[in-house]
């Protein structure tokens, strides 16, 4: 994968040390992570976000390529992309975004990158992604960057409150390459 994707208004570049400052601006605010497992977070949780993220870099084959999402010079968020399989090809997708910059369709410019990438770079057949059901904006990106909602997975994650269910988002390589006919 290379080390930064362009879009129109944003680039993607790998995260760097430096970045835990403009990490730690989102991270450390409840209504970024009111759906996560994490957060809101201390400078040393962002901090050690950011030393994990670059650890996780060095990695041979490497399956976790979390990049600094920049517009104008700014780290407005974060897009990740894991690779769950080899074997089957199959990554999985996330994105933050910086909650002043919510509703302006980085997230999908984001969520469009990284399943590019996925698709074009890594060779991946299927990328999914999960979101809170509740989470109303998220699951309008996946749906917007032509992801199909595959179900809901119970009780599958251990929030603070309590266990929460995701639902399930994914598309294949075949379907997005239709998509871009």
């Amino acid at each position: 994968m290379t080390e930064s994707l362009e879009g129109e208004r944003i680039t993607l570049r790998e995260m760097e040390e430096r970045d835990w400052i403009g990490v730690h601006s989102y991270a450390s605010q409840s209504s970024v992570c009111e759906y996560q497992p994490w957060g809101p977070n201390t400078e040393e949780e962002s901090q050690l976000f950011v030393q994990q993220v670059l650890s996780d870099a060095t990695r041979n084959p490497r399956s976790r390529f979390v990049f600094a999402v920049i517009e104008n010079d700014v780290l407005i968020g974060a897009g990740e992309l894991n690779i769950q399989s080899f074997t089957n090809r199959e990554g999985e997708i996330g994105y933050i975004i910086h909650p002043d910059y919510w509703g302006k369709g980085y997230a999908t410019e984001v969520a469009t990158l990284l399943i590019n990438s996925g698709f074009e770079t890594l060779s991946l057949h299927r990328i999914f992604a999960t979101c809170d059901p509740r989470n109303i904006g998220s699951s309008k990106v996946l749906g917007k960057v032509g992801m199909t909602q595959e179900g809901r997975m119970r009780e599958n994650m251990l929030l603070e409150e309590g266990w929460r269910d995701s639902l399930l988002y994914s598309v294949l390589d075949g379907e997005w390459r239709k998509m871009g006919e």
